[in-house]
């Protein structure tokens, strides 16, 4: 079988792109299944109620470290929806859903270049300022001076690592060019720490944060967490 490469920027990527090293923050809000919808509705996909008329909004920063697009720091709004042919709801079919990425800001060029083309991305090149302190981790993401949102994390407890050893397989949806696309995702993380609530969210005047106030935004977390050791992998995507 031929192995797929993508030319970005003079530099040929094989796939599956790797990530090797990367830490990620992230909370998970109840939102409106309504709104929520509205707002992805250019999808084509359908957001998965976990509960009726409450669908879920995970926002997380992710600081890549090590892997074959470089060093970089991205914020993603990812809405929970239903794997592609899937109309069910409730608990157990929200822990079968996937993942729309619907903003995806990154500091770098590379990155951003490589994420759409080979994706479908939404990426925007934006600025990040993270404060890394030993009780509150917390960032702020810009585009053109424009806050887009505000995050500060509390320390969570940790999770034994017999629950995290076994890499999982994701579902990414993305969308461009009039085309929504499948991503192929694998994930194994150790470090991982959670709680209840712990993390709190500011918006700003930017567009992405009027359409984050759409959800009813800001609001307490469901959950948040933190990862100390990500390891991933993307293959290519698939229109559908």
């Amino acid at each position: 079988m031929s192995v797929s490469q993508h030319t970005i920027a003079g530099t040929v990527l094989t796939m599956p792109v790797r990530v090797r090293k990367a830490d990620v923050h992230t909370a998970m809000f109840s939102v409106s299944a309504d709104a929520a919808q509205r707002m992805i509705d250019y999808s084509g996909l359908q957001v998965c109620q976990y509960r009726p008329g409450k669908a879920v909004v995970n926002l997380m920063l992710a600081r890549y470290i090590d892997g074959d697009l470089g060093a970089y720091h991205e914020f993603g709004t990812a809405v929970m929806v239903n794997p592609r042919g899937s109309h069910r709801h409730g608990l157990k079919a929200f822990g079968e859903a996937a993942a729309f990425i619907h903003h995806l800001p990154v500091d770098q060029e590379f990155t951003l270049e490589a994420g759409r083309t080979i994706w479908g991305f939404p990426k925007i090149m934006a600025d990040f300022t993270v404060r890394d302190g030993t009780k509150l981790f917390g960032f702020d993401v810009s585009e053109n001076g424009q806050l887009i949102a505000a995050m500060d994390f509390a320390r969570g407890l940790a999770v034994p690592g017999r629950f995290t050893a076994t890499p999982r397989t994701l579902t990414a949806y993305t969308f461009a060019d009039g085309t929504t696309r499948e991503v192929p995702w694998e994930m194994k993380v150790s470090g991982l720490r959670g709680r209840a609530g712990g993390a709190t969210l500011r918006l700003g005047t930017h567009r992405y944060a009027d359409e984050l106030r759409s959800l009813g935004l800001p609001k307490k977390a469901m959950i948040s967490g933190a990862v100390a050791n990500v390891e991933m992998t993307f293959g290519d995507a698939q229109q559908i």
